[in-house]
């Protein structure tokens, strides 16, 4: 099977991993551009022409479609395949709630948690104590929320994986590599049950394997 599209990025961005399990939901091969140097490529007059501020991750597709920003491609991929209606909906009401949490992955998990690893991980920020904590404490208002919105359901849509699932668990499990240690498992013991859940769909295999981290990630 041809490629379906390809995605510009730098290696291990939970922001194309996503991607990843949603195209392989559809039976889509999107793999990484081959050879794609950040920082060099994505500065170039022909990658602007087709993603104007240069950022990744970016798609492109066979035809020629390019689209940016993470959710976006992913809801594309999601609207490109057989699984459509599991994926993103098949009603209005269905369709809106799942909008809700891809936003909210947006806004309130990636958001707070790209300043903390940026920090930590990625060694891009000097390390402010305040806005790590600050975000922190926002990221665990939101984990929570999910904690609440998974009692007593496996899905946070419906009863079956939809992109709300996909875009939000990508996010943590991110998180879960550096910032969700022993004593917040403890907080969100939903969350961690729907992981391990989703972990076991063949689908989710671009995320990587869920390992429990014991104490999160210091500077």
């Amino acid at each position: 099977m041809a490629p379906f599209g390809k995605i510009y990025s730098y290696p291990n961005n939970f922001r194309v991993e996503r991607a990843q399990v949603v195209a392989a939901f559809n039976g889509l091969e999107v793999p990484l551009a081959e050879d794609f140097k950040m920082g060099v490529d994505n500065t170039s007059d022909e990658f602007r022409a087709k993603f104007p501020l240069g950022k990744v991750p970016a798609f492109e597709g066979a035809d020629g479609y390019c689209v940016a920003e993470s959710a976006a491609i992913a809801t594309y991929l999601a609207l490109s395949g057989p699984k459509k209606d599991q994926l993103v909906g098949a009603d209005a009401k269905t369709q809106g709630k799942i909008a809700e949490w891809a936003y909210f992955s947006e806004s309130e998990l990636v958001g707070n948690l790209l300043p903390p690893a940026s920090m930590v991980v990625f060694k891009l920020l000097p390390y402010n104590e305040q806005l790590y904590n600050t975000c922190v404490s926002r990221a665990e208002r939101a984990l929570k929320r999910v904690n609440v919105a998974l009692e007593g359901k496996k899905y946070l849509v419906g009863d079956q994986v939809t992109l709300a699932d996909i875009l939000v668990s990508s996010v943590i499990f991110f998180a879960a590599k550096f910032l969700i240690d022993d004593a917040m498992r403890k907080e969100i013991p939903n969350v961690v049950s729907w992981l391990q859940h989703l972990s076991t769909f063949p689908e989710f295999k671009p995320l990587g394997a869920l390992a429990p981290l014991e104490t999160r990630v210091t500077p």
